[in-house]
C-alpha cells in the first residue's frame, strides 16, 4: 500500500512518492509571534504533528522544518503598544508557543528557524532574483516581477488577468508609485525611522514576509522539499508567492506536493473564525479550561482539509471518546497482571487486531483520513472490552492489544497515561484495609474507606478479578 496526499498544485490525490527513498523534506509555515496562539494556529500546528507521526508510524524519516516569524508589522506594533522591543517580544511568544502545543503533545521541529537568523540568507536570495531579472529596487524597497514568472497564479488557479482586476486600488498610493505592477509584492522593506533594521545594498530594512520561508524552507531542507504545508488562507498570496520566487532563484521545482489544513469554525452558524470579528479563542485560554488531551483529540481526529466546528457541544465529544480511551487502558493494565503465559485457541483475536491495523493503514493511506482512522482505534477498543470480558486472557493477546492500542494513540499524539498511578503508601494501605474489612464483612468501614478515597480523587471498582481503581478530575 502506498500514501496518498491530496496536491493542492494539482488539485488531486497522487501517489507519495518522495525525493530520497523512506524520507520526508517537510515545511510547515509557523506563526507570527506577537501574541499567543489561537485554535485556528493550533489546528494547523496539530494537522501536520499528525501528518508527520503518521508518517513515522510508515517508517519514514521525517525532516520536519517549522519557522517562527520574529520581524513583522504586526511584531513591532506590539513591542510599540507593550513598551518592548521586536526581540522581547518574539521570544515571549516564541516560548508561549512552545509551552502551548507541548501541553497538546506537538513533537518539536526538526528546527524551528527565525527570520532574524537568517538575514544575510535572505539579503542573498533577494540579491540572485535581481541578477536574475525577477526583482527591482524602487526607492529602497525591493518587489519581485511576477510577470517574469509565467506560472505565477497556478497554486491559486488564478491567472495574472483576473488577479490584476481591482489591484491596483487595494494598494497604499505611495507603494503603488514604487511599484512597477500592481500583483509584485516586497522582498524586502526599507525602514521607517525608528523600526528595526539591517544594512542591505538597497539600504537600511527589513524582509518582505513571503521571502523568510522561501529562504528557510531551501537552506535546511534543499531547493525541492518533498511537502510544504500551512493553512488553507495561505494559499494566497503567501504560498502562491513562496513558489514564484523559490523556482525563479534556484530553477527547480520549489515541492512536489502542497498540502492545506481547513478553517476552525465557531458554533452551530460555522461562522469562520477570524480575529477581524473579535470570534478567536486563544488555546492558552481552552488549555486552562481543559484536559490538553480532549483539546488535542478535537485537533487531530477530522480530517484535515475539512473544517472543524469548534462549540461546547465538540468539547463535550472529544471529552466522551478520550474517557472511553483511558478506560480501555485501565482494564487492559488490570488484566495484563492477571494473564496466563499462553491459552490455545485465542490466535483468532490476534488476526482480529492485525485487521484491525490494516483498517487503520487503509484509512490512514488515503490523505490522512483521520476520521476514518480514529474509527478504526475504536473498533480495536471495542475488540479489546470483548476480550477483557473473558474470565481468561493471554498474555500475548494482551501484549498485541497494548502494542497497537499505543501505536494508534502515538499517531494521533493522545497520551492517556495516567501520570498518578503511582500510589503513594497511605493509599495503597487504604485499599489494603478495606479488602480486609470486606473480607470480614465490615461493610461499614469498607464504604468509610470507598468514601475516603473518592473524596481522594480515587474511584474504586469492584470486578471479578477483584478492585481495581481509578483516578478522576475532582
Amino acid at each position: 500500500m502506498a500514501i496518498q496526499v491530496y496536491n493542492t498544485l494539482t488539485r488531486q490525490k497522487e501517489v507519495f512518492r518522495p525525493i530520497k527513498e523512506g524520507q520526508v523534506a517537510f515545511y510547515v509555515c509557523g506563526p507570527t509571534v506577537y501574541n499567543y496562539i489561537h485554535i485556528g494556529n493550533a489546528r494547523s500546528a496539530v494537522a501536520f504533528d499528525t501528518i508527520r507521526r503518521y508518517f513515522q508510524y510508515r517508517g519514514y524519516q521525517v525532516n520536519y522544518v517549522s519557522n517562527f516569524t520574529d520581524v513583522d508589522d504586526k511584531i513591532i506594533k506590539a513591542a510599540i503598544a507593550e513598551g518592548s522591543t521586536p526581540e522581547a517580544i518574539a521570544d515571549k511568544y516564541i516560548a508561549a508557543f512552545k509551552e502551548d502545543t507541548g501541553q497538546l503533545n506537538i513533537q518539536p521541529a526538526t528546527v524551528h528557524p527565525r527570520v532574524m537568523e537568517n538575514i544575510e540568507e535572505i539579503i542573498a536570495f533577494v540579491q540572485t532574483l535581481i541578477e536574475k531579472g525577477h526583482a527591482y529596487e524602487s526607492e529602497g524597497d525591493v518587489y519581485f516581477k511576477t510577470e517574469s514568472f509565467k506560472d505565477y497564479g497556478h497554486l491559486s488557479d488564478q491567472s495574472l488577468e483576473d488577479l490584476l482586476v481591482g489591484a491596483s486600488e487595494r494598494l497604499d498610493q505611495v507603494v503603488a508609485e514604487r511599484k512597477a505592477n500592481p500583483l509584485d509584492f516586497a522582498l524586502w522593506k526599507t525602514a521607517k525611522p525608528g523600526e528595526i533594521a539591517w544594512d542591505s545594498p538597497w539600504g537600511p530594512g527589513r524582509p518582505g514576509w513571503h521571502i523568510e520561508c522561501s529562504v528557510m524552507a531551501t537552506k535546511y531542507l534543499g531547493d525541492t522539499i518533498d511537502i510544504h504545508g500551512g493553512g488553507q488562507d495561505l494559499t494566497f498570496p503567501h504560498h502562491e508567492n513562496e513558489i514564484a520566487q523559490s523556482e525563479a532563484c534556484t530553477g527547480h521545482t520549489f515541492a512536489h506536493y502542497w498540502l492545506h489544513n481547513g478553517f476552525v469554525t465557531i458554533g452551530k452558524q460555522d461562522e469562520k473564525m477570524s480575529k477581524s470579528l473579535g470570534n478567536f479563542v486563544l488555546l492558552r485560554d481552552l488549555l486552562a479550561a481543559y484536559d490538553p488531551m480532549i483539546i488535542r483529540y478535537m485537533l487531530a481526529t477530522t480530517h484535515y482539509r475539512r473544517p472543524l466546528r469548534y462549540d461546547e457541544a465538540v468539547i463535550t465529544e472529544a471529552q466522551a471518546n478520550v474517557n472511553k480511551l483511558r478506560e480501555a487502558i485501565r482494564r487492559l493494565k488490570h488484566r495484563q497482571e492477571q494473564a496466563s503465559v499462553d491459552l490455545e485457541g485465542h490466535e483468532a483475536w490476534l488476526t482480529e487486531i492485525n485487521g484491525i491495523q490494516e483498517q487503520f493503514v487503509t484509512a490512514m493511506d488515503d490523505d490522512f483520513n483521520a476520521s476514518n482512522g480514529i474509527t478504526a482505534l475504536f473498533d480495536l477498543v471495542k475488540s479489546l472490552n470483548r476480550y477483557l470480558d473473558l474470565e481468561l486472557v493471554s498474555q500475548a493477546v494482551l501484549s498485541l492489544y497494548d502494542k497497537v492500542l499505543h501505536d494508534l494513540l502515538a499517531v494521533f499524539g493522545l497520551d492517556l497515561e495516567d501520570k498518578s498511578n503511582n500510589l503513594d503508601q497511605e493509599i495503597e494501605a487504604l485499599i489494603e484495609e478495606r479488602r480486609q474489612a470486606r473480607a470480614n464483612k465490615d461493610f461499614a468501614r469498607s464504604d468509610a474507606i470507598r468514601d475516603q478515597l473518592k473524596e481522594q480523587g480515587i474511584l474504586l471498582d469492584d470486578t471479578p478479578q477483584g478492585t481495581v481503581w481509578k483516578r478522576v478530575n475532582r
